[in-house]
C-alpha cells in the first residue's frame, strides 16, 4: 500500500513544499529514501525505525518487506533530519497503522530513538511557505512554537512525541500548547548600551542620531579606546522598534541560519561585528550548504565593520 504526506525543504531563508510518498510491497528487506536526499536525510531510516518501535507501533525492520521513501520534487535537494516525522506518518499510514487525513498538512520534525521530537532550523520560513500555498495545518516540533507562532492565519500543533501527533492526526486530540512570552528575543545585554548613559562625545552622539533618523552609513574613526565600539552598540537603542514585518524577517534568517534557541522572535534589532579576517563567505553567505553571512544577519539591524583597512574582501 502507498500513502502520501507533506512536509517542506530549506532553501535558503525561504521553503519549498516536499512530497513524502510511501510505498510498501511483499519481498525481502530492504528500505530506501530517494529523492535527492543529503546522508542526513539517508540515515533517517534508523532514526525511523527505532522511534516507530519504541512508540509502540510495528516497526519497518519487524517485517520482510520492501519500504520505498520518494521526496518530490525529486530534483529538489533534501538536507536536514527535519523529514524524520513526516517518513514516520507516512510509512504508518502506508502500513494501514493509522488512517490520517494529511491533503492539507504538512509535518516537519527531528525524531530522537525514543520517539521524541526535536527542534530543526527554519521552522518559521517553512509555516511561512505553509500558509503561502493554502496549507491549513502545520505539526513541528514544540521547541518551534514561539518561533513559527509570528505567522498568523495558520494552525500550529506543537508535537513532543511521535504518540503526540499520532493522536492528533487520528484522534483530533491537541497537544498542550508552550507558553508565549511576549518578551521573547531580549538579550540581557541590550540594557548595557544605552545612548542616554554616554557622557560626552556630544559631537559623535549627534552624528549618530542624524544617521538613525534618516537610515544613513557612518563612519567612526579615532584612536583605541575612544568609545567607537561602545557608540556603535548603545546606536542600537535610539533606532525605532521594529516593525512585525522585520521582526518576521529577522526571526526567518535566523532560524535558517540555525541561530534561534528557544527565546523566539528576534525583537530587538541585531548588532553584528564580523571580525576583520572572516572570510568572504562568512560576511555574505553561502558555501557548500548555503547559510546566511553576518551581512544578512544584520538586516534590519547594525552592522559594525571594525578596523575596515584590514579586511581583504
Amino acid at each position: 500500500m502507498s500513502s502520501k504526506a507533506f512536509s517542506s525543504a530549506l532553501s535558503g531563508i525561504d521553503a519549498d513544499i516536499v512530497t513524502v510518498e510511501t510505498d510498501i510491497s511483499r519481498g525481502l528487506f530492504c528500505f530506501n529514501i530517494v529523492g535527492l536526499p543529503d546522508k542526513s536525510v539517508d540515515e533517517a531510516k534508523s532514526r525511523v525505525n527505532s522511534a516507530i518501535k519504541n512508540s509502540g507501533f510495528e516497526y519497518p525492520k519487524k517485517n520482510n518487506q520492501k519500504i520505498i521513501v520518494n521526496l518530490a520534487p525529486a530534483y529538489l535537494k533534501k538536507e536536514g533530519p527535519s523529514y524524520d516525522l513526516p517518513i514516520a506518518i507516512s510509512y504508518l499510514a502506508a502500513s494501514e497503522q493509522i488512517n490520517p487525513d494529511l491533503k492539507s498538512t504538512i509535518i516537519i520534525g527531528e525524531l530522537s530513538l525514543d520517539g521524541n521530537v526535536r527542534p530543526i532550523i527554519g521552522a518559521l520560513a517553512i509555516v511561512a511557505a505553509a500558509k503561502v500555498k493554502n496549507f491549513k495545518t502545520v505539526i513541528l516540533p514544540a521547541d518551534n512554537f514561539r518561533e513559527a507562532n509570528l505567522i498568523s492565519g495558520i494552525q500550529l500543533i506543537p508535537a513532543r512525541t511521535l504518540i503526540e501527533c499520532v493522536e492528533y492526526l487520528t484522534e483530533g486530540k491537541i497537544p498542550p500548547m508552550p507558553e508565549v512570552n511576549a518578551a521573547a528575543g531580549k538579550n540581557p545585554e541590550d540594557d548595557e548600551y544605552d545612548f542616554g548613559y554616554i557622557k560626552g562625545q556630544e559631537h559623535i552622539k549627534r552624528a549618530l542620531e542624524i544617521a538613525a533618523a534618516g537610515n544613513h552609513n557612518i563612519l567612526l574613526s579615532g584612536p583605541p579606546g575612544s568609545g567607537k565600539t561602545m557608540l556603535a552598540k548603545a546606536f542600537i537603542s535610539i533606532l525605532p522598534d521594529m516593525t512585525e514585518d522585520e521582526i518576521i524577517e529577522t526571526t526567518k534568517i535566523y532560524s535558517a541560519a540555525g541561530e534561534l534557541v528557544s527565546e523566539g522572535a528576534i525583537i530587538k534589532r541585531p548588532f553584528r561585528s564580523p571580525h576583520h579576517s572572516a572570510s568572504h563567505i562568512a560576511l555574505i553567505g553561502g558555501g557548500k550548504h548555503a547559510q546566511p553571512g553576518e551581512i544578512t544577519l544584520a538586516h534590519n539591524g547594525v552592522l559594525f565593520l571594525t578596523v575596515v583597512p584590514q579586511m581583504k574582501h
